[in-house]
């Protein structure tokens, strides 16, 4: 039986599987800090690939890639430059970025099974983001299509070379901070506020859901997706965060459009490394469901 090491590789985690066909049954290897340098991370992968007796290997990073090679990581840029495929000559190898990574888990055994058009949206730290068109996952010319978080819904704003428009004013960060404003500890006391009927946690998540529904809405109007699945643990405040994200997305659409939902993934937090897994499986190819 054919074995994958799947790698789910963040900022500052690195989690580690081992893949023998049955996503249900992931062999967790390793949860962990990430490696502080490129010599670090190749000769972990090298570890658990030997240990797991892998012929392929899938992993997820937090940034752009062009094939097998890591082109822009923010958050570790020690990867820039670095080619998997000629590391691991031996091993069939598919790199990919976290969103896109995660929207396979989901579109292959997950919230979008079965569909062939579909957005994910990923609100931590940052907001991550895929698109599933046609049956396939888009790359785009440069790796990064969909980067949502970078879309704009005010002219007035003079932009930021690291950080998004909608990352600024409807991310974790963005939440965290108007906790903050409000004496809170933090956006999840924010939202669990709200969801105990607080009217000031309430008005305050007024905005950012208004800015997340009008970005959605020229999203939506541009791909037609058949549902948006929102992943990552921002999907457990869908209760709170739903009804005014679809209240200002939907008047936004024309009718064909407004009947778009939005539905929790149901990898949550182990969407990226089930992907991985799923991708390593598949090789080049993955991005394509069919």
């Amino acid at each position: 039986m054919t074995a994958t090491l799947a790698v789910d590789l963040g900022g500052t985690k690195l989690r580690a599987a081992l893949f023998r066909g049955d996503v249900a049954a992931l062999q967790v290897l390793a949860q962990e800090g990430s490696p502080a340098d490129r010599e670090g991370f190749v000769r972990r992968l090298s570890t658990l690939a030997h240990e797991g007796g892998v012929d392929a290997i899938g992993v997820a990073v937090p940034g752009l890639v062009d094939g097998t090679t890591c082109r822009w990581i923010p958050n570790l840029p020690y990867l820039d430059g670095l080619d998997l495929e000629a590391e691991f000559p031996d091993l069939r190898v598919a790199l990919g970025n976290d969103a896109q990574i995660a929207l396979l888990a989901e579109a292959k055994a997950g919230a979008a099974s079965g569909m062939s058009d579909a957005i994910l949206l990923s609100i931590g730290t940052g907001i991550g983001s895929a698109v599933l068109a046609n049956g396939a996952i888009v790359a785009g010319a440069h790796g990064g299509a969909c980067s949502f978080g970078w879309a704009s819904g005010d002219p007035s704003d003079a932009g930021d070379a690291r950080s998004g428009w909608l990352e600024r004013v409807a991310s974790g960060r963005a939440l965290d901070a108007i906790a903050a404003r409000l004496g809170m500890a933090d956006g999840a006391e924010l939202i669990a506020a709200a969801r105990r009927g607080n009217a000031a946690a309430r008005a305050a998540l007024e905005p950012p859901c208004q800015h997340l529904g009008m970005a959605l809405a020229g999203a939506v109007s541009l791909l037609d997706p058949q549902a948006i699945i929102v992943a990552g643990g921002i999907a457990e405040a869908l209760d709170v965060l739903g009804p005014p994200i679809l209240a200002s997305l939907r008047p936004r659409l024309p009718a064909h459009l407004n009947g778009i939902g939005l539905r929790p993934g149901v990898f949550g937090s182990r969407a990226a490394l089930v992907g991985a897994a799923l991708a390593g499986a598949a090789g080049a190819e993955w991005r394509r469901l069919q």
